[in-house]
This record gives C-alpha cells, sequence and structure tokens, in this order.
C-alpha cells in the first residue's frame, strides 16, 4: 500500500484549496473525490458574493477554475469513496471502494448534501416535479408555476434563478422572515417572487407528476392548497459524514466537531468546510478553511517527521 504525506478526502471548495496549498507546499498529496470535483459548487447556478467578481460567476465556473488551478500546482486527484478511517500508529489508514489508502495526515473535506423535508410526496414524487437543484431542472418547468421551500440564502438564490424559466415563483418558509441577506431579499422583490411566510408544506401532491402543495399556516392553523408544476427544496444540509472513524467527534447532526486550528480528536486529522461544525457555510468560508487546514497538516506533518 503506497503512503502518502497527506490525503484530502472531498474535492468541493474546501479540499480543491487544501490541494492547491499543499501542493504549492510540495506535499507529496492526494485528493479523493467521491462523485464529481467541485462539491455542490457545480450545482449552483450564480454566486454573487465572491470578492472581486462584481458582476458575480457561475458555480460550475468557479469550481472548474478552482480544479484546473489546483490540478497546475500538481496536486493528484482520484476517485473513491470513504468508507472508514483506522489509525496504524502515526498512519491513517482510508478504507474506500476503491481500495484502502495510507497517509500521516488526513483532511476531511467531504461537505454536506441536502435535507429532505420529510413530507408526504416528497419521495414519491422525486424527479417527476420534486427537486433539490433548480440549475439542474429549472428548464424543465419554462413557463410553470413552482414554489421554492427554504429561507436562506440558497432558497432565495435558486428562487430567483427559477424565475428565468417559471412563469409563477412562490417561497415557503416556516418563519416570519426569511435567513437570506437583505441583498438576496431585494432580488426577491424585483424578480416578484411572493413569500409565503409563518408556513409549512404537510404534503406534495400528484398523480403521475407533482400537481400541488398543502400547506399549514402556522399563525392560524388553517390548511389551504397550492397548485403547482414543481417543488424545489432547500431546507438544510446533511453532511457527508457517514464513514467509520472511532475517535473523530460529530454533533448529533453529524457535523465533525473540531478546534479553531481545524484539528478533530484524531492525531494528524482535520476538518474542513461544510462537514464541519461552524455558525456560517459559505464557498468563502470552506476556501478559508481549506488553506487553514493545509497549513496546520504542514505543520503537524514538519513535527511528526522530525522525530
Amino acid at each position: 500500500m503506497e503512503s502518502r504525506q497527506l490525503i484530502i478526502v472531498g474535492g468541493g471548495p474546501a479540499g480543491l484549496t487544501a490541494g492547491l496549498y499543499a501542493s504549492r507546499a510540495r506535499l507529496d498529496v492526494l485528493l479523493l473525490e467521491s462523485v464529481a470535483v467541485g462539491g455542490q459548487l457545480t450545482r449552483t447556478y450564480r454566486i454573487d458574493n465572491w470578492p472581486g467578481e462584481i458582476e458575480g460567476i457561475g458555480g460550475f465556473d468557479l469550481a472548474e477554475r478552482m480544479r484546473l488551478h489546483s490540478r497546475n500546482t500538481g496536486l493528484n486527484i482520484a476517485f473513491a469513496t470513504l468508507q472508514a478511517i483506522r489509525m496504524e500508529g502515526k498512519d491513517k489508514i482510508l478504507v474506500t471502494d476503491q481500495g484502502e489508502f495510507k497517509a500521516l495526515s488526513l483532511i476531511i473535506a467531504t461537505g454536506a448534501t441536502n435535507a429532505l423535508l420529510g413530507v408526504k410526496g416528497e419521495k414519491e414524487y422525486l424527479g417527476r416535479g420534486v427537486s433539490y437543484c433548480a440549475t439542474c431542472d429549472a428548464p424543465f418547468y419554462r413557463d410553470m408555476r413552482v414554489a421554492v421551500i427554504g429561507g436562506g440564502e440558497t432558497a432565495a438564490e435558486e428562487a430567483i434563478y427559477l424565475t428565468r424559466f417559471a412563469r409563477e415563483v412562490k417561497l415557503v418558509h416556516r418563519r416570519e422572515q426569511l435567513r437570506a441577506s437583505k441583498i438576496l431579499q431585494e432580488e426577491l422583490d424585483k424578480h416578484k417572487v411572493e413569500r409565503i411566510l409563518s408556513t409549512v408544506a404537510v404534503e406534495i401532491t400528484g398523480q403521475d407528476q407533482v400537481t400541488g402543495l398543502e400547506l399549514l399556516d402556522l399563525k392560524t392553523n388553517k390548511q389551504s392548497r397550492l397548485n403547482l408544476d414543481g417543488v424545489f427544496i432547500f431546507v438544510g444540509n446533511i453532511p457527508q459524514t457517514g464513514f467509520a472513524a472511532p475517535g473523530l467527534a460529530k454533533n448529533p447532526d453529524g457535523f465533525i466537531i473540531t478546534d479553531q486550528e481545524l484539528r478533530t480528536g484524531m492525531a494528524g486529522v482535520f476538518a474542513a468546510g461544510d462537514c464541519r461544525q461552524s455558525p456560517l457555510k459559505q464557498v468563502t468560508t470552506a476556501v478559508g478553511e481549506g488553506a487553514l487546514a493545509a497549513f496546520m497538516a504542514q505543520k503537524y506533518l514538519s513535527e511528526v517527521e522530525e522525530k
């Protein structure tokens, strides 16, 4: 089994940035990605808060730039799904669907995936009117009526994008106010996205395809029906941390717990990006954490290899 100084698991913004910094430091580094390099960036239509990009930048374009930049510094990328981590002395053994990998240091940047709403009809109509990716599926809803469920940045961004295709876009949120930034809320108004607040979805209805959404007004406790052709769900993230790793502390939601220098409870193992417990999950924070994780891994390696 070939041994590396550093293995990075996850090819999203955090992992690619860590790979970029580690490669520039001339570490022997390998990045493992399970699906597609770029992570959730590749499913994001537009990012308007990336510093320096005044007009915004497409998520897929930014992901591709990051990939090319990291590859140009010599980063090796392979595809494998992490199943377990075990310690053998100073070595970290990664068990994957493509065999085992060994490294002295490890950065976990496995990211997160969309959380389920958990209502009747959600699973039944997945791909038949229920979607978790407006960038992927919006063109199928040209001149149709759709609803977005959620109140954060992603929900607002995707609702705005959907107005390019759908004739009617409604935003359903369980709180009295959206959590999205004020500038995005202003954009929602400009694009005539109707807000339905203090309301939750209780069922997605349909026949062969989605035909409507049953809603419950939390203030009046009255139910109503919204006739629709599609429902887009953005109600949070689930960390991709289902692999076995004794000694790796996680919070009740599965996010990895670290200290301020991104160290986990396993020596030489760091975590960065959306899989880590943190108050803000943005591309900018993931990139910053990726850089810090690479720096801390390099520092750890210098200490271990001197002994």
